[in-house]
């Protein structure tokens, strides 16, 4: 078994064992669920297709096992199901268990005009930057989309976010070189800022936040 391969079924299969658990009844969900995953897996892996061919990023043959669709290996592919279930899911246990916890519309106006005065200076003066650039203007056009559109996903996913960044971190920085001789993913930082938290590129800090907002905002969607 690869070590990617490894991450993502321990990802995994903790928050799919609790999906039965009769008080939260996560499986009933499950329709929305993986029909908005499924949605923005094909999104996202696009991308990663064109980023992989562009030589934004490479895989290390060392740790995935070396069967691949499109230059992707299968461990990627499956990282885009495995990943945005397990945290999705910590979203709605937190949703279901305090629910009384949320922030206000205005704070979430706040946070959302914060951040566009940190992120479109930054589009706009690392536009070369083909993963800052194109991962920015995805964030920001999802966080637009979202504020104006359907906040209340906001209220709590703001929240919920940083729990996330707990396990993401975790995840995250082993696939980015933290604790193994060879990142799993390696990076061309000519196409970053080269600012990394540990590891990790602080770019995934935006890319993981659009992915699982599309994902939340689908669902939405689909179960009205």
């Amino acid at each position: 078994m690869s070590l990617y391969f490894f991450l993502n079924i321990a990802s995994f299969i903790i928050p799919f064992l609790y999906s039965f658990e009769s008080r939260m009844k996560y499986i009933k969900r499950w329709k929305a669920v993986f029909s908005s995953i499924i949605i923005t897996a094909i999104f996202f892996i696009i991308w990663d297709i064109v980023f992989t061919k562009m030589g934004v990023w490479t895989f290390n043959p060392r740790y995935h096992s070396g069967i691949e669709f499109f230059d992707l290996p299968i461990e990627e592919w499956l990282f885009f199901i495995c990943i945005p279930y397990a945290s999705i899911f910590i979203h709605f246990a937190f949703h279901y268990f305090f629910p009384k916890v949320s922030l206000t519309d205005q704070t979430v106006r706040i946070i959302y005009w914060i951040l566009m005065v940190v992120l479109l200076p930054v589009i706009f003066l690392h536009c070369d930057k083909w993963y800052t650039a194109i991962n920015y203007t995805v964030l920001v056009l999802l966080l637009t989309y979202t504020v104006f559109k359907a906040p209340q996903i906001l209220n709590t996913f703001f929240i919920t976010f940083l729990i996330i960044l707990i396990p993401f971190a975790l995840v995250n920085g082993i696939l980015t070189g933290s604790f193994i001789d060879e990142p799993v993913v390696r990076y061309n930082n000519a196409e970053n800022l080269g600012i990394r938290l540990g590891t990790i590129p602080i770019e995934d800090v935006g890319y993981a936040f659009s992915m699982l907002l599309m994902s939340l905002a689908l669902i939405k969607k689909i179960e009205k």
